[in-house]
């Protein structure tokens, strides 16, 4: 899931009503009342791995994640030059990796990404043992560069082999949520589906072909979903982007964040937002088990001018809360899950200014899963309902 300025199988119920708490302890039971669509608790994922803490999409970020509790860990995949999934959120590597310093300028090329011309060096290009040389960095403003350098790029077998290890150690089961970058753009370089069946070819001898792993498969783009719907039963999730909140709480909708972007190659006119309604949300099910909106989709904040947080300036926490837009509750009555991003302790965002807070009002609306940068505050969050 992209940046933004402001802001062993199981059952989903036993993954849900378990979600683990710092040390490994249990965040929640089941004797605890939830809106969620299964009524056990919201799941917390680590939003690669804990990223508020550590460079993202490394093995030691995951590992933290796993440590504070989450009960999920997200690798964002994209494909080396070799064919090897490998966990980055983009296929560019320039803000993540100190690869300008390994590799001179003549390896960067200019490709089109989601339609926009993009000059930078790509992880296509590169084989996996390339980078394997390179190190991860802080690529967020304002965090901290302490651990820059120090961790190299994992695979997405190297994920998977730690969170069945660290989940062992925990005695609990560590789902995995991976994320399909950019699809259209990886088929323009290796040919239809060739990611999405490399996925399926990766998952299914570990977690078994069954709807009860634990295991979410999410992307942003249509197509390859309604395919994969074809090549496995692994639960499958919709992602709803925007790229803005308008003052009247209405959703702005730019590109490149305004359709999935199989739908703009195929001239398809339907928005992000298309899918929420009753007739999309009646589209998405016919191929996904959930949807995955940005946060915004499910809570109407308000401009109205006034500083709520007494801080002298009104800024996005200053939005008035006028509750849910009933997304949540339209997905529930379709047999759909929400899982909702990313909640960040460090970010200032729309309608609120404590994070745990956030979150919890958030699960009290019924989402059925929450991303967080920082997983510790999530299990916290769901502790204290």
């Amino acid at each position: 899931m992209r940046i933004r300025f402001l802001l062993a199988a199981l059952s989903l119920a036993t993954l849900q009503a378990c979600g683990g708490g710092d040390d490994d302890t249990p965040a929640a039971t089941t004797s605890t009342a939830y809106k969620t669509l299964s009524g056990a608790a919201p799941l917390v994922i680590g939003h690669r791995g804990a990223s508020g803490e550590l460079p993202e999409h490394t093995l030691a970020s995951y590992e933290r994640a796993i440590a504070r509790g989450a009960d999920f860990i997200e690798p964002d995949l994209v494909l080396t030059k070799d064919g090897v999934m490998i966990a980055r959120h983009e296929p560019m590597l320039d803000d993540t990796t100190d690869v300008a310093v390994k590799f001179d300028a003549t390896r960067k090329t200019t490709k089109l990404v989601d339609g926009v011309s993009t000059t930078a060096y790509f992880a296509g290009d590169f084989t996996l043992a390339e980078i394997k040389t390179l190190r991860a960095k802080q690529s967020r403003a304002g965090r901290s560069t302490a651990f820059d350098f120090l961790y190299e790029i994992p695979t997405l077998a190297e994920v998977i082999n730690l969170a069945q290890t660290e989940g062992a150690k925990a005695g609990r089961t560590i789902g995995i949520y991976p994320e399909i970058k950019h699809s259209t753009f990886h088929k323009g370089v290796f040919g239809a589906n060739v990611f999405e069946d490399k996925l399926v070819a990766t998952l299914h001898p570990i977690y078994g072909n069954v709807a009860t792993a634990p295991v979410f498969i999410q992307s942003f783009e249509v197509a390859n979903l309604q395919y994969l719907r074809t090549k496995t039963k692994l639960r499958l999730v919709q992602l709803i982007d925007a790229d803005d909140v308008n003052a009247d709480g209405s959703m702005s909708l730019v590109a490149p964040y305004r359709q999935p972007y199989d739908f703009v190659v195929a001239g398809d006119p339907r928005l992000f937002s298309d899918l929420l309604t009753s007739a999309g949300m009646d589209f998405v099910k016919t191929y996904a088990d959930a949807v995955g909106p940005w946060k915004p989709y499910l809570v109407k904040t308000v401009n109205d001018g006034v500083d709520r947080t007494g801080d002298g300036a009104v800024t996005a926490a200053d939005r008035r809360v006028d509750g849910s837009t009933g997304v949540v509750e339209r997905a529930h009555s379709k047999g759909l899950l929400v899982h909702t991003w990313t909640f960040r302790d460090d970010a200032g965002t729309y309608g609120f200014s404590d994070p745990k807070a956030e979150m919890q009002y958030y699960m009290k609306l019924g989402v059925d899963g929450l991303f967080t940068d920082f997983p510790g505050t999530g299990v916290a969050a769901l502790k204290g309902l």
